[in-house]
């Protein structure tokens, strides 16, 4: 059998460096792409490819050298992203469109620069990165989670589209991790003294989350197990918090769903 070409998007830390590694190890041709390839930290086995998902133009350059050099992609991880911090009164519409730009339009960018080649092969999998905050928004991170939701229904309706051409998509949902993303996280210009506090509890309970949660492995493992699958899902939840979560919103009551999040995030003083 020939060698599986893996494309991952944002792959030179956290999620993505540990998936690039991971496919690698178990002998996929990985192409990991970072906007700063010269200043990023190289992985054993993963050739590094520049991208600003932002930029058509970028896309398509990416896409093109991958399949001059490879001759194919039968895999595409889309993980690029950055998290936005803020009362959503406090975001500006540059901001917010910035989040999107990256979060969302960057996999729309992506999903439809690789699939052509992947129609004309008869197969593919396309694995979008998602959240549990695409499923249950965060508070003070409402456009972050905006842009996850937003995602999670153009998977929904792609997985759909595609399926006649032998191409599967799935999504990875986990809940907090302890990556460097949470190191990364950009905050509104703005900051309104009304939401002082409500915002600090909000970002401390966040933090606090994070220090105690799983690593990039949790979700990189899952990745593998998505591309060997014959069947894969659609969504993969991921991790005990996730799966509580989704547990919880589907059978609790909305008032007392709403305040154990409110609970969570530490609101309710």
């Amino acid at each position: 059998m020939n060698q599986q070409v893996v494309l991952i998007t944002g792959a030179s830390s956290g999620v993505g460096q540990s998936t690039a590694r991971l496919l690698s190890q178990n002998g996929y041709r990985v192409f990991g792409t970072s906007r700063n390839p010269a200043g990023a930290e190289a992985t054993p086995g993963v050739a590094t490819v520049p991208l600003d998902v932002r930029s058509g133009d970028s896309v398509a350059a990416c896409v093109k050298a991958v399949v001059s050099e490879a001759g194919r992609i039968d895999v595409l991880v889309n993980n690029a992203a950055y998290e936005l911090a803020g009362a959503l009164e406090e975001t500006s519409i540059d901001e917010a469109r910035a989040q999107f730009e990256t979060n969302f339009f960057g996999v729309v960018r992506m999903v439809k620069a690789v699939l052509p080649s992947m129609r004309q092969q008869n197969q593919g999998r396309i694995i979008n990165v998602s959240s549990l905050s695409g499923v249950s928004s965060i508070p003070f991170m409402g456009m972050y989670s905006a842009s996850k939701f937003a995602l999670e229904g153009f998977s929904e309706a792609l997985q759909l589209e595609v399926r006649p051409f032998n191409i599967h998509v799935s999504m990875t949902e986990a809940g907090f991790l302890k990556t460097p993303m949470m190191n990364k996280r950009q905050v509104s210009a703005t900051q309104l003294k009304e939401y002082e506090p409500w915002r600090q509890r909000a970002f401390n309970a966040i933090r606090g989350h994070e220090q105690k949660a799983p690593g990039a492995e949790l979700v990189s493992h899952t990745i593998l197990r998505i591309i060997g699958s014959k069947r894969p899902r659609l969504r993969y939840v991921i991790g005990t918090q996730a799966n509580v979560a989704t547990r919880l919103q589907r059978f609790l009551p909305e008032a007392a769903y709403e305040w154990g999040k409110r609970s969570t995030f530490d609101l309710d003083k």
